[in-house]
């Protein structure tokens, strides 16, 4: 499920794209290249921006609404820890070390020369 809305917002975010870069802003846009002279009086003057400006609006809505909608789509479940919070985690379970002990490694007792009996 997951997936699918990705794969949908996706989709959507590009066709806004498109539909945003034909609509005709203040400087003409891209709508000015298919709207010539008998286009504009077979369709009017004001038809294809508002149909444009109402599609963006729709798939503006639709992308906000998705987007939301895939954060309740993710599967917490199969999300693993990270390793600092695995860390944490063994830290805590660890009993520690009693105040009055402290862990140093076992040294082999130091030898003087008489006890190995290589004495002058």
């Amino acid at each position: 499920m997951f997936t699918f809305l990705i794969i949908l917002i996706a989709l959507i975010g590009v066709i806004m794209t498109f539909i945003v870069l034909v609509q005709a802003g203040r400087g003409g846009g891209l709508a000015g290249i298919a709207s010539g002279g008998s286009t504009t009086q077979i369709l009017g003057a004001r038809q294809a921006p508002d149909i444009l400006e109402k599609a963006t609006w729709t798939l503006a809505v639709l992308f906000i609404v998705l987007c939301i909608l895939t954060n309740f789509a993710i599967d917490t479940a199969e999300s693993q820890e990270s390793i600092i919070q695995e860390r944490a985690q063994e830290e805590q379970t660890v009993p520690p070390a009693p105040p009055g002990t402290q862990e140093t490694p076992a040294q082999p007792p130091a030898t003087t020369p008489q006890q190995n009996g290589g004495g002058q």
